[in-house]
């Protein structure tokens, strides 16, 4: 058979491939398009730059208007954003559609790499990849886009890097290490990428050389660069610290492995809020999950002479690309749970590689039509999982129906009746609102120590309701039991202005702003007071203060204007 025919149909192959992972994706994730808005999507949808053709310059160089919902340094992810509100504003399904497309790009990119990599089965472990219910966070919530990026440059930098490798043209390399920097830029998971490519020299010559070292030293010097200065600028926004030892580290470290190989394997209850559990030294069940993660090495080292060296280079994969997460390092999300769907993202790739290549060897094996008919059956197990799939993009819809999933599989998530009771509440729907609010704040006092923030927000809730209701003695008692909240003392004032009692609100307003001067809002708070109290030249001034300390205020703007205005009117 001529060569040209022979490529032409090894394309057309390859084509049929894509198109067919195309329509997996398409096909289970169908349901994100249709969704909202949820979680900590606030981190753009409220934040300045992105809103604004200019924000550009913000989002790479003056990160903190980005507001406090995101406290690292991920300016690629934002441009993206920035790119589609310039192109559909805040309209969610042109930012959900994106979503997919990204994640159809890392499953060709995971594709390519596979075939490269020449792990059996590698349309197939792409194909699972494709549709996996774990990669739903990732791909169904918008924010998610930064684990979508990551690892599309990440792959994109592997292929590259072995390309260099296979040609040893300098372009390839620094082609790579410029991938490297967006992933990096993306989010900081991506460091790991240099003991990966270590990891693959290993698996493909038996060890690690001096040249093969040496080639991956600059990524490893600019990923510490880069995220050293992100955990700098992280820990100064967020100081979140847990006083947890070495052993209960290691011992949280091996739970979270066995709960991600769980997942992957069995994926079922997705609560994407996990509850978190106890870390107890004493706990057998603890140190077992060290004890098998121990056996497991040990077994796929003592067996390379017999399986070779794939599974556990998959393994090692797995084991660093989630190192970040497991526990060692102190992150802010860890308040709510230990592990995350969105963190084996890409992690996961290396457990689903070995299983579905281990399937490929043995059915490789069978006689011709068994082995047919073991490959036919390929296709029930992706059906199974795009169902799954399909069923849990759908609770991204809004809100509510995202937070309702989450309590009825974790009802003692950290905040997550709050925020029902805040979706019930846009409703109108108060009763459920008032349970909801209710619910938060005995588990918030149950907690040891009490959590009051929690406690301040559901104060601040149902008095807010009973404000509404007209309840205003009740409102006022629930606002000053939450007053340490902002939100709550903003509330309490407005009440006492509604009720005519400006002379207590202004009270109110010195007293905390002596204490938080550099508060934009409470000198802004207390210049709408002032304007009340016919007071515009001393309004003024709070209001000129207010936007020297946020320059991006609008609402000290346009107070601005009136105090300006009446001031006008009063004439010399």
């Amino acid at each position: 058979m001529p060569r040209g025919l022979t490529r032409g149909r090894e394309r057309a192959v390859h084509a049929l491939a894509a198109l067919a992972l195309g329509l997996l994706v398409a096909v289970s994730f169908f349901p994100a398009t249709n969704g909202g808005f949820v979680w900590d999507d606030v981190a753009f949808t409220e934040a300045w730059p992105i809103k604004n053709l200019s924000g550009i310059w913000q989002i790479w160089f003056e990160p903190r208007t980005l507001i406090a919902n995101e406290a690292h340094y991920w300016p690629v992810l934002y441009t993206t954003l920035w790119l589609d509100h310039a192109l559909w504003g805040l309209e969610p399904a042109g930012y959900h559609i994106v979503n997919v497309l990204l994640h159809l790009t890392v499953t060709l990119l995971l594709w390519r790499l596979l075939l490269r990599l020449a792990v059996p089965g590698a349309w197939v472990a792409a194909a699972v990849f494709a549709v996996h219910p774990l990669h739903v966070e990732s791909t169904a919530w918008v924010i998610g886009r930064k684990d979508l990026l990551a690892s599309l440059f990440y792959l994109a930098c592997v292929l590259t890097y072995l390309r260099f490798v296979a040609d040893r043209r300098r372009g390839y390399y620094v082609g790579a290490m410029v991938l490297f920097v967006l992933g990096l830029l993306s989010k900081a998971i991506v460091v790991t990428l240099p003991v990966s490519l270590l990891i693959w020299h290993w698996w493909k010559q038996g060890r690690v050389t001096r040249t093969d070292v040496a080639r991956v030293i600059p990524f490893l010097v600019v990923g510490l660069c880069i995220v050293i200065a992100d955990w700098s600028y992280y820990k100064g926004r967020d100081d979140t610290a847990f006083d947890y030892s070495l052993i209960q580290r290691a011992l949280l470290a091996a739970h979270a492995l066995w709960f991600y190989v769980g997942k992957l394997v069995w994926p079922t209850e997705l609560a994407v809020i996990y509850p978190r559990w106890d870390i107890t030294v004493s706990d057998p069940l603890a140190w077992g999950y060290v004890l098998a993660v121990i056996a497991v090495a040990v077994l796929l080292w003592n067996f390379q002479h017999r399986i070779g060296r794939g599974p556990l280079a998959g393994a090692l994969f797995f084991v660093v690309t989630l190192s970040p997460t497991l526990g060692f390092v102190d992150y802010g999300y860890m308040s709510f749970s230990f592990v995350a769907d969105r963190y084996q993202y890409l992690a996961g790739s290396g457990v689903i590689a070995v299983l579905v290549g281990a399937a490929a060897h043995g059915t490789s094996r069978l006689p011709g039509p068994w082995r047919m008919g073991v490959q036919a059956l390929t296709v029930v197990p992706l059906v199974i999982l795009g169902t799954i799939t399909w069923h849990q993009a759908g609770i991204y819809r809004d809100n509510a129906t995202f937070y309702t999933h989450v309590a009825s599989i974790n009802p003692k998530a950290r905040l997550v009746h709050l925020v029902l009771g805040l979706e019930h509440h846009k409703q109108g729907r108060y009763d459920e609102a008032l349970a909801a609010y209710r619910t938060e704040y005995r588990l918030a006092r149950e907690q040891q120590p009490p959590d009051q923030y929690r406690m301040s927000n559901a104060h601040l809730g149902i008095g807010s309701i009973a404000e509404k209701q007209g309840r205003f003695e009740e409102a006022e008692e629930h606002y000053r039991s939450g007053i340490t909240f902002p939100e709550a003392f903003h509330r309490l004032t407005k009440l006492l202005v509604r009720q005519k009692r400006h002379d207590e609100a202004l009270q109110l307003y010195q007293s905390f702003v002596e204490k938080n001067p550099w508060s934009p809002k409470l000198q802004s708070g207390m210049g709408e007071i002032l304007l009340e109290l016919n007071q515009p030249a001393k309004a003024l001034r709070r209001f000129e203060r207010a936007l020297e300390l946020d320059p991006y205020m609008e609402a000290a703007k346009r107070n601005r204007d009136r105090a300006l205005k009446a001031l006008k009117n009063q004439g010399p």
